[in-house]
């Protein structure tokens, strides 16, 4: 059974930084791909960015530039470096992780973008 677990959210002004960690349980994290996806109130779910096994990265086109997914194999733990953060990036952030046997959700972390 895979788990999830998702932290570092929190508050924070306009403008600056916050880096989301998601840990993997079990020793097939570095074979299959991860991914960020966030839902804001009264929102759908919608992709932030994604990863795959060798790193190649994709990013919705409203965080692009100011958003940085990584992933550390050793640590089973996958990244997402946030820059710049803007109001609109207010939303509980989920990781993924997409698996033969099905799809993964953590429990999400709570990013609030405010002055």
């Amino acid at each position: 059974q895979v788990q999830l677990v998702e932290s570092g959210g929190g508050l924070v002004q306009p403008g600056g930084s916050l880096r989301l960690s998601c840990a993997a349980s079990g020793s097939i994290f570095s074979i299959y791909p991860m991914g960020w996806y966030r839902q804001a109130a009264g929102n759908q779910r919608e992709l932030v960015a994604d990863i795959t096994s060798r790193g190649i990265t994709k990013y919705a086109n409203s965080v692009q530039g100011r958003f940085t997914i990584s992933r550390d194999s050793a640590k089973n733990t996958v990244y997402l470096q946030m820059n710049s953060l803007k109001p609109e990036d207010t939303a509980v952030y989920y990781c993924k992780m997409l698996t033969p046997s099905g799809v993964y959700w953590g429990q999400g972390t709570q990013v609030t973008v405010s002055s």
